[in-house]
């Protein structure tokens, strides 16, 4: 059964340009459900029943997995599936019949436009900083906020996607879909303070990478780094909740929502593929109104 796995995210990797985050999440998903099979004596496809597939996801329960780590594990399976019998390796999908796992929507955490104006203006110049590496961070701080994208997104970012005179930035977001998000003239500002007075000094020779934003290496940068920027300041401008960079697209979306934006819209600044992803927001803006009810109505 790894065999097949294998063609199947090679599949993934050249048919559906599957980024290499979902190729990773796949590959750990289906390489657990390969040995599982194999334990019970499975190894066709055509072997593979519903109950086989059931009692696998009901050991993933058994094993402490998280509900979304299972349902993205549900998901690569009935995929995987699919894949073999359109592939003419299999007569039937076992999972055809079995439902998807619920998965309880939590209301993401949001932050204030008033804490985001703090935490944008933590970075600060100091005698130490001689690569004014601070420039680089408020200007990471401002693109997240001001067009949403995810950190992956961010990381991908070329300065020849940074299309100014069009208040725009080109994104490759999930399945390297391209779309263009507006991204305001404050953004672009610190844009091109960065590029011209912190990149250059952060650029090495003998390393040419049209990638915006650098590491103190002159390599691009890591998830973990942006983690880091974010933490760091929404620590110094004492939010009181626990941010990460996800947390600026939250708040990037409901902000708009709040101010009247079209949901339409702001699926495609998301670059959501379903609606009903980016309705999530409509909740809280409901949050937002409720609580604006009850502190100025005379009967909130």
């Amino acid at each position: 059964m790894h065999q097949y796995c294998s063609h199947y995210l090679h599949y993934l990797q050249l048919q559906k340009n599957a980024s290499p985050n979902t190729i990773a999440s796949y590959r750990l998903d289906l390489d657990r459900y390969a040995r599982f099979l194999e334990d019970v004596q499975v190894t066709s496809p055509d072997q593979v029943s519903e109950e086989h597939t059931t009692l696998f996801l009901r050991s993933l329960r058994k094993s402490g997995l998280s509900p979304r780590s299972i349902t993205r594990s549900f998901s690569a399976i009935r995929g995987f599936h699919r894949f073999l019998v359109g592939d003419g390796a299999a007569r039937t999908n076992p999972t055809e019949t079995i439902d998807a796992p619920k998965l309880s929507r939590h209301l993401p955490a949001v932050l204030t436009t008033a804490e985001v104006d703090s935490i944008l203006q933590q970075p600060a110049p100091t005698a130490k900083d001689a690569r004014n590496l601070w420039l680089r961070d408020r200007t990471i701080l401002e693109v997240l906020y001001a067009t949403g994208i995810r950190v992956s997104e961010l990381l991908s970012l070329r300065r020849s996607d940074i299309l100014a005179d069009d208040g725009t930035v080109r994104v490759y977001g999930k399945g390297r879909k391209e779309r263009l998000v507006p991204v305001g003239s404050s953004a672009l500002a610190w844009i091109g303070r960065y590029a011209s007075e912190c990149r250059p000094l952060l650029r090495r020779a003998g390393q040419p990478t049209d990638v915006l934003f650098l590491n103190a290496r002159g390599r691009p940068m890591t998830r973990m780094a942006i983690w880091k920027i974010v933490q760091t300041y929404s620590t110094r401008a004492h939010v009181g909740q626990d941010v990460h960079p996800h947390t600026f697209r939250h708040s990037f979306a409901t902000h708009l929502l709040e101010g009247g934006a079209d949901l339409r819209a702001v699926q495609e600044m998301l670059g959501h593929s379903d609606i009903s992803t980016t309705q999530i927001y409509t909740h809280i803006d409901r949050e937002y109104l409720k609580e604006v009810h009850r502190t100025f109505h005379p009967r909130g």
